[in-house]
């Protein structure tokens, strides 16, 4: 059931974007390349083989930007750094690049001068490809000194203004995707062990990287250091099967606990060690494809973080399957479990992403119970529709916003620790693999038309009025949101299909005249030469 009521004062709302996405402006004012800007460069890796090269032209749009984050009202704005536009080849003691730090100077001052709150990650997966080609990014160790190396760099640089730390966004899509999938740059198919390696260096730069902060800047800064992990939520398809219940707890303990547990808890889930390490002696291996941890680097570990950033879209029922023994291995069949969706869940947008809010709520509570209640701020939230047509009234993404921060505030009543609430995401932007064919964005961008122009969305108007209220007040004021909301979008539309047909005219009299123009010279020229023949 829905519930009525307010967010406690000075509850922080926002909205967020991340820099390959956005940015564009892929190899000017000395930017390295990054392993995104390779991977989308080969044939084949993208749908339609789109790719991040100018994204929605961020880079050069900030202050137009920011104009969308004050009409939204937001508190605070979750925006990444691009490692190789400031340091293009990823290593401090090669090469700096002024006008990429510049770039983000720019950006977070104007974003304080309007008020709004920089929340800013240190990687949204672009590392940098002379660190892949080098040494195997993430498959190697030597990435966490180059990484805190980094990381210390933009603390000196933007720490004095910047409160707000996170150091990796979503690392198990940087581990799965990128290492074991191969569905992400660096597009790697590594079975079974390259995700798990992965993330061990991952989870072991993150903690240097708090360890630095805290001896090194925390005292002068005063700021915060958290990691932002997205997961689904798993519901057992029986409650009342201990089997289903146990491949439920599996698949959160693989998705979130992976991470979670060594920074809150000292060492990977328990399950997962058992799990994998059993399927390991099966294949006959002599130690765990799941990498350990020493004594000491468990103690290094566990309480580095300050914030716990979390990332949830969507829900799935879970029961126990087992596998049967494969001398290929993967991280898919290491957990023993499978995933079904319930057919009447809504799922507006791409086949993965189906509208369960109450799934979110669970999430919540369960990291309130297995990692002692830490601060929460919800990094990543929204919802993304695939259709070609542009859809500004988007009745769709009002109802999963409504849904899912409704989930938010039945949480804090849990007693649940959440502090802030980041809308995914401001714009319309390049998703990975999947190109632009997926559209998050809060604004819609008309990406056919050079200027790129923002168009905002129904959401835009709900969510403003959700922000203002902080939270619903009552029935009546919600359903009155809505219903101008819906009206707001109609007269948005009108404009943006006079903006496509003038953006259509313009591509006929550039590129249709001058053809029919130069067909015309041609034909004429021929006519000339047959008539001189004829005469002669």
């Amino acid at each position: 059931s829905f519930y009525y009521g307010t967010f406690p004062a000075g509850f922080l709302w926002g909205v967020g974007s991340s820099a390959y996405q956005t940015e564009g402006a892929w190899d000017k004012d000395g930017k390295g390349p990054s392993i995104w800007d390779a991977f989308t460069h080969r044939p084949g890796k993208v749908l339609r083989n789109e790719t991040g090269d100018s994204a929605c032209d961020g880079y050069y749009r900030v202050k137009d930007d920011i104009q969308l984050l004050k009409e939204l009202k937001v508190n605070h704005y979750l925006l990444s750094i691009s490692w190789p536009r400031i340091m293009p080849t990823g290593i401090k003691a090669e090469q700096l690049n002024e006008k990429g730090i510049q770039f983000y100077n720019d950006t977070i001052n104007s974003l304080l001068e309007n008020n709004i709150t920089p929340i800013v990650s240190l990687y949204h997966w672009d590392l940098p490809q002379v660190l892949q080609e080098k040494y195997g990014g993430w498959q190697n160790i030597s990435m966490i000194n180059y990484f805190n190396d980094y990381a210390n760099l933009c603390f000196e640089k933007f720490g004095d203004r910047v409160k707000h730390w996170i150091t990796f966004s979503n690392p198990w899509a940087v581990a799965e995707k990128g290492y074991e999938t191969g569905e992400h740059a660096p597009g790697l198919k590594l079975g079974g062990c390259g995700a798990y390696k992965a993330a061990h260096h991952i989870i072991k730069t993150h903690a240097k990287v708090w360890h630095s902060y805290n001896n090194t800047w925390r005292r002068e800064q005063r700021g915060m250091v958290g990691i932002s992990l997205t997961s689904g939520w798993g519901e057992p398809v029986d409650p009342h099967s201990q089997t289903d219940r146990d491949a439920a707890e599996r698949y959160i303990q693989f998705h979130l606990g992976w991470f979670a547990n060594p920074i809150y808890r000292g060492d990977y889930p328990e399950v997962m060690k058992n799990y994998i390490g059993r399927k390991s002696a099966q294949q006959g291996l002599g130690t765990s494809r799941l990498p350990t941890f020493s004594v000491q680097e468990k103690t290094y570990i566990k309480g580095t973080s300050d914030f716990l950033g979390i990332g949830h879209f969507t829900t799935r029922y879970v029961l126990q399957k087992s596998f049967p023994f494969l001398q290929v291995s993967s991280y898919h069949t290491d957990h023993d479990l499978a995933e079904l969706v319930d057919p009447n869940w809504p799922a507006p947008g791409p086949k993965w992403l189906y509208s369960v809010p109450w799934g979110f709520r669970r999430l919540l509570n369960f990291i309130k119970t297995q990692y002692g209640n830490p601060l929460i701020y919800v990094t990543e939230n929204g919802v993304s529709e695939t259709t070609q047509c542009p859809q500004l009234c988007d009745e769709w993404r009002i109802q999963y916003l409504k849904g899912y921060i409704n989930e938010i505030l039945k949480a804090l009543n849990d007693g649940v620790n959440v502090k802030g609430y980041t809308a995914w995401s401001l714009l319309d932007k390049f998703e990975w693999n999947k190109g632009f064919s997926e559209r998050f964005g809060l604004y819609h961008i008309d990406f056919k038309n050079k200027d790129k122009p923002r168009y905002p969305k129904a959401s835009v108007d709900y969510y403003k009025k959700i922000i203002s209220a902080n939270g619903f007040p009552s029935p009546r004021e919600v359903e009155n949101w809505h219903r101008k909301a819906m009206d707001t979008c109609s007269a948005t539309h009108q404009h943006l299909a006079a903006d496509s047909l003038i953006t259509h005219m313009e591509m006929v009299t550039e590129i249709v005249l001058p053809t029919v123009f130069t067909l015309c010279i041609l034909i004429s020229i021929v006519l000339l030469i047959f008539y001189l023949r004829n005469h002669s």
